[in-house]
C-alpha cells in the first residue's frame, strides 16, 4: 500500500510540473504575440506619422511648427479620418466572432494586420506630442504594465467579480468618448482619462488572471486550440497595453 501511495503522489507531483512548465510556454507565447504586435503597431504609426508630417512648413498648419503633406490632410482633416478611427473597432470585433473558423496561421496573420492598423489609427499623436513625452509615457506605461499583469498572475485572489465591473465601466467609457467627439468638453475628456487608466490598469490584472486559469482548463486540448487562445490571449493584453498608454499620454504627453 505505502508503495501504492508513493507511487500516486510521485504521478501527481510529474503531472503537475507538467502542467507548471505548460503554463510558462503558454504564457511566454501570450506575451511574445503581444510584444510583436506592439512593435509593428510603433512601426506602422511612426511610418504614417513620416509620411503625413512636414518638417517644412505647408499650407496645413495644426501646431506650432507642425505641418501636414498632402497625405497627411487626407488622412487626418478629410473624412478618411473616421474610417481610420473606426475601422481597428470593427475589425477586433469580427476577429472574436470568426476566430473559430481560421487556421492558427490566418488568425496570427489577422492579429498582426489589427496591429498595423492600429498603428495606422493612432499615429496622429505624433503630430499632437512631442516624441521624447512619447516615449517617456511608454515606459512608464511598460514598468506599470509589467506590475499589474505580475499581480494578475501570481495573486491567490480570485478577481473574476473585478473583472464584471470593470466590463460594464469599459462599456460606459465607450459611450462617453462616443459622445464627447461631438461635445469637446475638456472636463469630460479628464474624467474620460482618468477613468480610462483605472479601468484598464484593472483589466490588465483580470485578463492576465483569466488567461493563466484559461489554459489551466483546456491544458489537455489540441495544439490548434491552444494557439489560438493564446492569440486571443495576446489579443486582450496588447489592448490592456495600448489603452492604458493612450490615456496616460494624456496626463503625461507634452504637446506640441
Amino acid at each position: 500500500m505505502a508503495d501504492y501511495r508513493t507511487l500516486r503522489t510521485a504521478q501527481a507531483g510529474a503531472r503537475t510540473l507538467q502542467i507548471d512548465e505548460g503554463l510558462r510556454a503558454y504564457m511566454n507565447r501570450v506575451y511574445g504575440l503581444m510584444s510583436v504586435a506592439m512593435l509593428i503597431t510603433a512601426g506602422a504609426a511612426w511610418l504614417m506619422a513620416t509620411l503625413a508630417l512636414s518638417a517644412d512648413p505647408t499650407p496645413y498648419q495644426i501646431g506650432t511648427n507642425t505641418y501636414l503633406t498632402e497625405f497627411g490632410k487626407t488622412l487626418y482633416l478629410s473624412p478618411l479620418k473616421w474610417v481610420v478611427m473606426f475601422a481597428p473597432l470593427a475589425v477586433v470585433f469580427a476577429f472574436g466572432s470568426l476566430m473559430g473558423r481560421m487556421s492558427l496561421a490566418t488568425a496570427q496573420l489577422v492579429f498582426w494586420g489589427f496591429a498595423a492598423l492600429m498603428g495606422v489609427s493612432i499615429s496622429w499623436i505624433f503630430a499632437v506630442y512631442t516624441s521624447f513625452s512619447i516615449v517617456q509615457t511608454f515606459l512608464i506605461t511598460a514598468i506599470s504594465f509589467a506590475g499589474l499583469s505580475l499581480y494578475g498572475y501570481t495573486t491567490k485572489r480570485d478577481l473574476s467579480g473585478m473583472g464584471s465591473f470593470l466590463i460594464m465601466g469599459l462599456i460606459g467609457l465607450i459611450v462617453a468618448m462616443l459622445v464627447n467627439l461631438f461635445l469637446q468638453s475638456s472636463a469630460m475628456q479628464f474624467a474620460i482619462s482618468v477613468i480610462g487608466v483605472l479601468i484598464f490598469a484593472g483589466l490588465t490584472a483580470f485578463d492576465t488572471q483569466n488567461i493563466k486559469n484559461t489554459y489551466l482548463q483546456m491544458a489537455q486540448s489540441d495544439s490548434e486550440f491552444v494557439g489560438k487562445a493564446a492569440i486571443m490571449g495576446a489579443l486582450r493584453l496588447y489592448l490592456d497595453f495600448l489603452n492604458l498608454f493612450m490615456f496616460l499620454l494624456q496626463f503625461l504627453g507634452n504637446r506640441n
